[in-house]
């Protein structure tokens, strides 16, 4: 299965308060207020939704294609991307701007105040997907993850137009979307993903019931961070998957991308969902103990015992034929 990653590029710089900003933060002053966090630690990292999605996949065997912007600054990073199997052959590149960048401060109870500076991904909406599929090839599948608003909708509608199936993933950018804009996006996805706060946000923004969502998404994942995950689909029961057990937190960026690279390496090959999901859980937690989005270690045989320990040596052996491919 030939996956594309629409999305996302961008350089992380993070840091870590050694206190909580709730503890800062006055309830009747909200409206009016100026803060300054003084950090003990900043780690200046490769990121990006779709990069870290792609980088993911490739890390599991699978050779994705990223299809996004980066800037001049991006010779050094393509080459890492490159490395670890990742297709970064419809990279766009800026002539003018630098890659993106996310500045995220995350406080001793793993909450975080980030910014993301667009820089070279306002270039997106430039990219058409039909360009990149005579060039690339077939498609199984294009993830549309977080980017310029207008050029996630434009890939999705290039999507439904070729017939090519596509995963919404509007992420944080639900909050630069309005209703139709949301309506748009997700329309016709076979999978859409949100976590337990996108999920309420999306559904009072597309003005859609949870029934109706279902009723135009072939399968709706939802992260519940500690609490796992949430599988729904039309006519068919909630399937919710526990969370694979942290051993301890090192840095909460970049776990839903974990997931979902996961997730979608199992449904590649044909996975259940419930066991897609259990690997994409094991996944995210080994980001999780991880500072970094892309720096984890990563072997078949760590992925197997965190699997066995959260689910059994049942659930370990079913996705085991599955890692052949990964160190």
């Amino acid at each position: 299965m030939r996956i594309a990653v629409t999305g996302s590029i961008a350089t992380d710089h993070l840091m870590t308060f050694p206190g909580r900003f709730a503890d800062q933060l006055l309830a009747d002053r909200l409206e009016n207020v100026s803060l300054s966090f003084l950090a003990d630690r900043l780690e200046v990292r490769r990121g990006g939704v779709a990069a870290n999605i792609a980088f993911g996949l490739a890390r599991l065997g699978l050779g994705p294609v990223l299809v996004g912007v980066a800037g001049l600054d991006f010779a050094d990073y393509q080459v890492w991307l490159k490395q670890h199997g990742v297709i970064v052959d419809h990279v766009r590149i800026s002539d003018a701007l630098h890659t993106a960048r996310f500045v995220c401060t995350t406080d001793l109870d793993q909450n975080q105040i980030a910014t993301f500076y667009a820089g070279a991904m306002a270039e997106a909406r430039l990219i058409d997907l039909r360009d990149v599929l005579a060039r690339a090839g077939r498609l199984d599948l294009v993830l549309v993850s977080p980017d310029d608003p207008e050029a996630m909708r434009r890939h999705s509608r290039t999507c439904r137009e070729l017939g090519v199936p596509f995963a919404a993933d509007p992420s944080q950018q639900l909050a630069r979307l309005d209703g139709g804009q949301v309506r748009e996006l997700v329309d016709g996805a076979r999978f859409l993903f949100t976590n337990e706060y996108e999920t309420a946000l999306l559904l009072e923004k597309s003005g859609w019931t949870e029934a109706e969502v279902l009723s135009r998404v072939g399968t709706w994942v939802t992260t519940l961070a500690a609490d796992g995950v949430a599988v729904r689909r039309a006519g068919h029961p909630t399937l919710t998957v526990p969370a694979v057990p942290a051993r301890e937190v090192a840095d909460p960026t970049g776990v839903g991308d974990g997931f979902r690279a996961g997730f979608l390496a199992g449904i590649a090959r044909d996975w259940p969902l419930e066991r897609s999901a259990r690997l994409g859980c094991a996944l995210a937690t080994t980001v999780l103990e991880s500072v970094g989005t892309q720096e984890y270690a990563l072997s078949a045989a760590g992925l197997l015992d965190r699997v066995a320990a959260a689910y059994g040596s049942d659930a370990a052996a079913a996705i085991a034929p599955g890692l052949t491919g990964v160190a």
